[in-house]
């Protein structure tokens, strides 16, 4: 993997990543897709609404179907018919929302699966092994992720383990073609987000991560938050923000200088009936929209807003079809994309606090 810094304004990036599976200009957002599919979208739908880099998941993956059968069936990228970038998750967010199924020690995490309660151990070395099988671009270390209101006690002694288990991961790791990201802990504190980066630097990773935002703690503290902790990221390498979040995040957090971003906003509320647009969110159920002959968003060339009107995409949904969530789905992943080719350019041509203001000005709540 090949990191290339084209341009600043002020501590907002652009630039490139050149993978195995072609090159990604960031910032950039990655569409989710958990279990080998973005929900309810073809790979052609992803990849022609600009979608350059995608991501899967290593705990979902490994139960279902299986790590070493996407492996013998050629990876990841052939099984999904996704030529382009992939980047796969570790699992670590897995120790944090199935608290309840896990029990977690220095050695690794075991859970009991969500499927059908069979024990699963996630281990550093097993989720280097995962990923290898499916052979994604870049594979992300096992860390543990605490809630927002974790105690000091429980807190230090995540970034602890997560430390521990990133070095074991950055041994363990063979593959030729295959970049590996560090991530970052530490919550709101300032002090214990240094400490985890300054241990974690040193081990000369190709990317670094920050996790543990948008577990419970407000958007306006993570936004505070946000510069200090990128600035404690290596500006030589991509500086990812994992699971985060709504569009005003990503541009808060693009100037404080990220470059990879995803979230299942867009497609969960594309699935329940909320768009994003221009001009704020749109609820297509609400009753305004029922004789509505005009698109979702003007001037959106997404095959949603290029061929469907805001009624029959209401009639969708009270209906129960299945093309509503889909369109809705495929409209936002076109929106959140919009967003970080025009941040992307706003910072090459320098007026990127501009552009930020342009469309803070533009969200309204619509309806």
């Amino acid at each position: 993997m090949n990191f290339q810094l084209l341009a600043t304004d002020s501590a907002a990036r652009a630039g490139t990543i050149t993978t195995a599976h072609g090159t990604i200009e960031t910032p950039i957002f990655m569409p989710v897709g958990t279990q080998a599919t973005v929900k309810g979208l073809t790979p052609e739908m992803v990849r022609g609404v600009g979608a350059q880099i995608i991501l899967g998941n290593t705990y979902h993956l490994t139960l279902r179907p299986g790590d070493e059968l996407i492996r013998d069936l050629g990876g990841l990228h052939a099984f999904m018919n996704w030529p382009h970038p992939i980047l796969t998750d570790s699992g670590g967010f897995q120790v944090f929302s199935l608290a309840e199924k896990r029990k977690i020690t220095d050695h690794g995490a075991t859970f009991h699966s969500h499927l059908d309660g069979r024990l699963l151990e996630l281990t550093p070395e097993k989720a280097v092994e995962i990923q290898q099988n499916l052979g994604s671009d870049i594979a992300m270390v096992l860390d543990e992720c605490p809630p927002a209101d974790a105690s000091p006690e429980v807190m230090r002694n995540a970034i602890r383990r997560s430390i521990h288990w990133a070095e074991r991961c950055r041994a363990h790791h063979t593959h030729p073609t295959q970049a590996q990201f560090a991530i970052v802990q530490g919550g709101l504190d300032l002090d214990l987000r240094a400490e985890c980066a300054e241990a974690l630097i040193p081990m000369d990773f190709p990317g670094y991560a920050l996790g543990g935002f948008s577990v419970g703690e407000k958007p306006e503290e993570m936004h505070a938050a946000l510069p200090a902790c990128a600035a404690l990221l290596p500006a030589n390498k991509p500086r990812y923000l994992m699971g985060v979040g709504r569009p005003q995040d990503l541009l808060i957090a693009v100037a404080a200088g990220i470059d990879l971003f995803d979230c299942v906003m867009p497609t969960r509320s594309g699935r329940n009936a909320l768009a994003f647009t221009d001009t704020g969110k749109v609820k297509i159920r609400n009753a305004k929209h029922k004789r509505d002959p005009a698109p979702l968003m003007s001037g959106c060339d997404c095959d949603c807003c290029r061929n469907t009107s805001r009624a029959y995409l209401h009639h969708l949904f009270n209906a129960g079809e299945m093309l509503g969530p889909m369109l809705l789905s495929l409209h936002n992943l076109a929106y959140y994309l919009k967003l970080m080719r025009e941040a992307r350019m706003a910072i090459v041509e320098g007026r990127y606090a501009e552009y930020v203001k342009c469309c803070e000005a533009g969200w309204v709540l619509v309806e």
